[in-house]
C-alpha cells in the first residue's frame, strides 16, 4: 500500500494539534489538522479523511455540530472525541451520533492508536453506522 490513511484532527489547542499529530505520524498515518470544525470544513481533507479526531468543545461549532452537519451530508467516516471536559451526557449524546471513542484529556496515546484501529477496520470493513 502505497498510501497512507489520511486523519483529520480538528482541536482549538495547538499543543493537543502537535502532540496528536506526532502520536499518529509515529504509526505511519498522514495527518491533516485544523483549529477549527470550520476550517476543516472550507478544506478538501473532507473527502480524503478516513477518521476525524475532534474536540467536543471549540469555538464556533462545536465537535458534535460538526459530526451532525457532515453526517446530514452522509459523510460516513468515523469521528473519535476528545475533551478536556469529559461529561457523561456529552460522551452518551456523541456515542448515539455515531462517534466511535470518546476519550477525556489527557489521554494515553496507545488508548487513542487502538480506537483508531477499531475505527479504521470497522469503516474499511464497509460496517453501517
Amino acid at each position: 500500500m502505497s498510501t497512507f490513511p489520511v486523519i483529520s484532527v480538528i482541536d482549538d489547542d495547538a499543543s493537543v494539534r502537535a502532540a496528536t499529530n506526532n502520536l499518529l505520524r509515529s504509526h505511519g498515518y498522514t495527518v491533516h489538522t485544523f483549529a477549527s470544525a470550520e476550517e476543516f470544513l472550507q478544506s478538501t481533507s473532507l473527502d480524503d479523511s478516513l477518521c476525524v479526531i475532534a474536540d467536543v468543545q471549540m469555538p464556533g461549532m462545536s465537535g458534535l455540530d460538526l459530526l451532525m452537519h457532515v453526517r446530514a451530508q452522509g459523510y460516513t467516516a468515523p469521528f473519535i472525541f476528545i475533551t478536556a471536559f469529559p461529561d457523561e451526557s456529552v460522551r452518551a449524546r456523541a456515542l448515539t451520533a455515531g462517534a466511535i471513542c470518546f476519550l477525556g484529556k489527557p489521554f494515553a496515546g496507545p488508548i487513542l492508536i487502538k480506537c483508531l484501529d477499531t475505527a479504521l477496520e470497522g469503516h474499511r470493513g464497509g460496517a453501517d453506522t
